[in-house]
């Protein structure tokens, strides 16, 4: 029986791509001479492959179901964040022999979805491990990627709802070509587009990061988290690598990348406007300067009153340690940079984690790893805002911000607000049941707003003390897995999925 990819489920091929990736760490285990942790690998991703297969042979050309594509397509992605960590995981615990499978699976879901908090230490994974993580990691980012282009901007959802036309008629009409089109040719396409440009940005940023002295490993898991925005590393962060600042550098220039998608495609763009006038864009470098340079006039004041402000050098690497790392933490990565700290032992003053986390918070660009609320609905809201102040001063003035902004300021407005008091009620109530499982308040809201906002390492830098993960309950792990499922997906592509009208034929 004959089988063609384009009249498989989505799932499916999802499946089997993860099955076959599983060769990558066989083969790195066996280079090592780890042959435990390489038959992990080699006879699960053998097993699934085969199971693929057979599913996929069985299925043959049969046409999919007649219901609605999009719903098709947003339950696959739901249970791509849902049950794949499940297979990621079989491998981990096989490998590891010394944690449980929830362990195991909630690492899955941290790397998949980008989130990056970990249970373990880093000196207690094998270096092939270190390598799934990042490697799930960065597929995940891929994922993440393409179903923006194939499945959320058709769908008018992920942040497209606020540059979306106010017209019923219209929407209807993008998703008719959505269905004829069909799911899977379109995701196929996208991939084919935008998967050589997320490889080759990771390929080079992995040679730049060698030539700058990281070891290999290293290189390629920090090459890969920067353009998955997972920040998960193989020796505890960006700080402990030999590449130094000049690494530093270069991931700070790779990350620019999850400021906007125009960065890297126009396929979901409704405009050909220019990079810098990207409203994402520009709000992102805008903060990426206002915020460190703030935080160093702080320091600045700080260490003049205790007579140390002729220490302009380390003042300028206090600077560039704000630049780097609120950068990281706007665009959800959440690498510390090695000058981090260096602010706070010139100064004597600490460095608030309440400013990572709202950095977190807002997030980075609309169809880009980076997760929080997106910066394109932070534009709206300040459009909004900008037009009601001009109100007060002139009631019956006429805006000339242009039918873009407009646009934006009305409708985008009202989408990106109710996308806000969902994120905000979600917060609280995962924050509500963390604490109610045991955590102190402050942890909890520390554990809510690193799994919502897919930024793992605010629980080690944003807290006041850094939160053992490993010591959590059963119940705590399973809410963060949920949480960083919702803040991946978002609330409202989940919630897309109970409205009734899609499951009629």
């Amino acid at each position: 029986m004959r089988f063609s990819l384009k009249d498989q489920p989505i799932f499916l091929l999802l499946t089997g791509v993860l099955a076959l990736s599983m060769m990558i760490p066989a083969g790195h285990a066996l280079a090592l001479r780890d042959h435990a942790v390489a038959r992990s690998f080699f006879y699960t991703g053998l097993l699934a492959l085969a199971l693929t297969f057979l599913i996929a042979l069985a299925r043959g050309s049969r046409p999919p179901r007649k219901y609605k594509q999009d719903l098709g397509a947003l339950q696959a992605l739901l249970a791509a964040f849902v049950l794949l960590p499940v297979m990621l995981a079989v491998p981990f615990h096989d490998a590891l022999r010394t944690t449980t499978f929830l362990n195991a699976y909630f690492e899955m879901v941290s790397s998949f979805t980008t989130t990056g908090a970990t249970l373990f230490t880093p000196d207690r994974l094998p270096p092939t491990l270190h390598l799934w993580r990042a490697q799930v990691g960065w597929m995940g980012g891929l994922l993440v990627w393409v179903a923006a282009a194939a499945v959320l901007a058709p769908l008018s959802l992920g942040g497209f709802e606020v540059t979306s036309a106010v017209a019923e008629r219209d929407a209807r009409t993008r998703l008719d070509r959505f269905e004829r089109a069909g799911t899977v040719r379109r995701t196929l396409t996208i991939a084919g587009r935008l998967t050589p440009i997320y490889v080759g940005l990771t390929g080079a940023l992995w040679m730049f990061l060698l030539i700058l002295g990281d070891r290999p490993l290293t290189a390629l898991c920090h090459a890969m988290s920067t353009m998955a925005t997972s920040g998960i590393s193989p020796v505890g962060g960006t700080q402990y690598a030999g590449s130094g600042i000049g690494g530093e550098m270069v991931i700070f220039l790779f990350m620019v990348f999850a400021l906007s998608r125009m960065t890297f495609s126009t396929d979901t763009s409704n405009s050909r406007q220019a990079i810098w006038r990207d409203p994402e864009f520009r709000m992102g470098i805008a903060l990426v300067i206002v915020v460190p340079l703030l935080m160093f006039i702080r320091h600045w004041v700080a260490a003049f009153e205790v007579n140390a402000a002729e220490e302009f050098g380390v003042g300028i690497r206090a600077l560039w340690g704000g630049f780097f790392t609120t950068l990281s933490f706007l665009t959800t990565t959440g690498f510390e940079s090695a000058e981090w700290d260096t602010a706070q032992a010139w100064s004597g003053l600490g460095t608030p984690g309440m400013i990572l986390m709202g950095l977190a918070m807002v997030g980075g660009g609309v169809a880009t790893t980076a997760g929080g609320v997106k910066l394109l609905r932070v534009f709206a809201l300040y459009l909004a805002g900008l037009r009601e102040l001009e109100r007060l001063v002139h009631p019956h003035s006429i805006s000339g911000a242009g039918a873009m902004n407009r646009r934006m300021r009305r409708h985008g407005a009202f989408q990106a607000w109710i996308f806000f008091m969902l994120f905000a009620m979600t917060l609280a109530a995962a924050t509500a049941l963390l604490a109610l499982l045991g955590s102190t308040f402050e942890d909890a809201m520390a554990l809510a707003i690193a799994a919502l906002t897919t930024t793992g390492p605010i629980m080690r830098l944003a807290a006041e003390a850094p939160i053992d993960l490993a010591a959590l309950g059963d119940a705590s792990k399973y809410v963060l897995c949920v949480v960083m499922i919702l803040g991946r997906l978002e609330l409202v592509a989940i919630i897309a999925l109970l409205n009734p009208d899609l499951w009629r034929d």
